[in-house]
């Protein structure tokens, strides 16, 4: 049955396209994350294991909202890895073999940083696309990853 929500085939389509990339950027970090949650070694190791843990867990209720939010325009939401590594703007390979909490918190405060970028980026568009709840949604993840990066940003001091 064809979607009937007051938006063009087109701007569907452009949006179910950006949240598709976002939802593979989101994806890719929650699996970092959950990375980083098995792996941190250390001396804060606990703090940290369990800090990965919300992140993750965070990400998780995430990767299922855009989803969600693709599904609601009547598209189709990849959810297989080859299509994750296809559509993400991030590496999943780590630039550094280092375990401690500075090396893992540096790697995902990159990942998030690029992803409020291409939120910011993409947000105008949407807006004009008369797709207001698209809009707004974004603007609410973008708002919690903005304020994550902070928090990241301050464990590097």
């Amino acid at each position: 049955m064809k979607t009937n929500i007051g938006l063009t085939d087109n701007a569907r389509q452009f949006n179910a396209e950006v949240l598709s990339k976002l939802l593979a950027d989101e994806f890719i970090l929650y699996t970092k994350a959950r990375n980083a949650h098995y792996n941190v070694t250390g001396v804060d190791f606990h703090s940290k294991h369990v800090y990965f843990e919300e992140l993750y867990t965070e990400l998780a209720v995430n990767v299922d909202a855009v989803a969600e939010r693709i599904k609601t325009l009547g598209h189709y939401a990849p959810s297989s890895l080859k299509d994750y590594l296809k559509l993400t703007h991030l590496t999943e390979e780590r630039s550094t073999d280092s375990t401690d909490s500075k090396s893992w918190i540096s790697e995902l405060l990159i990942d998030y940083e690029i992803i409020v970028s291409f939120i910011r980026q993409n947000i105008d568009a949407i807006e004009e696309s008369n797709d207001k709840s698209t809009a707004d949604f974004l603007i609410g993840l973008m708002e919690a990853h903005e304020k994550t990066a902070w928090m990241l940003r301050s464990h590097l001091g």
